[in-house]
C-alpha cells in the first residue's frame, strides 16, 4: 500500500493513471509559476483538519492535457483563460466552480551580475541587448506565459526582430532557468518567478496594456467536500496574503 503524504511537488505521471486516491486528499495540478507559492501554501493548509495536498507543477497546456488524459486531478489552476477554457469545453471540470485565483505581471530578466540596461518602450532595441545570445521564453506557440511575451513584444513592434532568436522552454520556469544559470542574456517571465529566484534581476516590466491580463484561473475536476474546502482556502483571505507575500496581486 503506498504511504500517505502531506506534500508531492513535481509529481511525475505514468501513462497509466491510478483509479483511486485516499479518502480527503486533493490532487492539485498548477501552472509552473505556482510553485514556489503554493508550495508555501500547501504548507500552512497542512497543518488545518482535513486530507493532505498533493502538488503537480507544469506548463498549463501539459497540465490541461494530462487531464483529458485521465490525470487523477482534483483541482486544476491555469496561467490563462484559454486552457482553463479548452478543459471546460470539453466537460473536463465541474460547472459553477471556476474562479479567478491571483494575478501576475511579465517582467523582463537578465542575470544577477548583468549589466544590461534597457526601457521596455515601443521599438526599444531587444535584438541588440541580446548581444549573441538567445530570448529565453515559455514556448509561445502552447505555454501561456510565452503567448504573453509574444503578445507584448508584437504590441511593443519587437516581435519580428527576435523571433528567429528565441530560446523556447517548456514552462516559464524553465526559461526563468536559462536565465539564472547565465545560459540566456535576457529572458522574459512573470514577476513573481523573477522575486523567487535571487540569481535574476528584474530589468523592466512590461506595460499591461501590452498583453492580455495575466489572470489565472481556478476550477474543480472532481467533485468531493474536500476538494471544495481546499478551492475555498485557495480563494480566501489567508491565502490571499500568502500569494501576495509572493508577489501575486488580486484578481
Amino acid at each position: 500500500m503506498i504511504a500517505r503524504r502531506s506534500l508531492l511537488a513535481g509529481l511525475a505521471l505514468a501513462p497509466a493513471f491510478p483509479a483511486t486516491a485516499w479518502a480527503g486528499e486533493v490532487t492539485v495540478f498548477a501552472a509552473a509559476s505556482m510553485e514556489t507559492s503554493l508550495t508555501a501554501i500547501a504548507r500552512h493548509y497542512g497543518s488545518r483538519p482535513g486530507g493532505p495536498l498533493r502538488l503537480s507543477f507544469g506548463a498549463s497546456s501539459a497540465m490541461a492535457r494530462q487531464i483529458a488524459q485521465g490525470a487523477p486531478a482534483d483541482l486544476f489552476i491555469s496561467a490563462d483563460q484559454e486552457w482553463m477554457d479548452w478543459v471546460a469545453q470539453r466537460r473536463l471540470v465541474v460547472a459553477g466552480t471556476r474562479r479567478d485565483l491571483v494575478a501576475n505581471r511579465l517582467v523582463l530578466i537578465a542575470p544577477r551580475n548583468s549589466t544590461v540596461s534597457l526601457r521596455i518602450a515601443p521599438g526599444m532595441p531587444l535584438a541588440k541587448a541580446l548581444g549573441g545570445g538567445r530570448l529565453a521564453v515559455a514556448n509561445p506557440a502552447a505555454v501561456p506565459a510565452g503567448r504573453y511575451a509574444r503578445a507584448a513584444l508584437t504590441h511593443l513592434k519587437v516581435w519580428s526582430s527576435v523571433e528567429g532568436r528565441l530560446a523556447p522552454a517548456e514552462n516559464v520556469r524553465a526559461a526563468l532557468a536559462y536565465v539564472a544559470r547565465g545560459e540566456a542574456p535576457l529572458g522574459i517571465v512573470y514577476a513573481t518567478d523573477a522575486q523567487a529566484e535571487r540569481r535574476v534581476r528584474v530589468v523592466g516590466v512590461f506595460p499591461p496594456a501590452s498583453h492580455p491580463p495575466i489572470r489565472y484561473p481556478a476550477a474543480l475536476v472532481r467533485d468531493t467536500p474536500a476538494g471544495r474546502a481546499v478551492l475555498n482556502y485557495f480563494s480566501g483571505p489567508e491565502a490571499m496574503r500568502l500569494f501576495s507575500g509572493q508577489g501575486f496581486l488580486k484578481p
